[in-house]
């Protein structure tokens, strides 16, 4: 058992680096919560692999910085979406 979550915070790592990911996108691909991502991302793969680590914490640490801009987005697309949805 311990092998198979090991070997799955690796490949979630990877992942985020080889796609600029962020955490929900990258629960979504593999199937599991968001929690699950983050705790085998900030526990597991500091233990296993550093330099991985790092990669993703970059990665982790711009997609943070980013959220608010996303956010924003998002809603100016719903309410966007609704206003067409209202003059068909």
């Amino acid at each position: 058992m311990k092998g198979i979550l090991e070997e799955r915070a690796v490949r979630l790592g990877e992942y985020i680096i080889e796609h600029k990911s962020t955490v929900r996108d990258t629960a979504a691909v593999f199937g599991i919560s968001k929690s699950t991502v983050h705790k085998d991302l900030t526990t597991l793969l500091p233990g296993l692999n550093a330099g991985l680590y790092r990669e993703v914490r970059a990665i982790l640490d711009l997609n943070k910085e980013e959220r608010h801009l996303r956010g924003g987005e998002a809603t100016k697309q719903k309410y966007a979406c609704l206003k067409r949805l209202k003059h068909q």
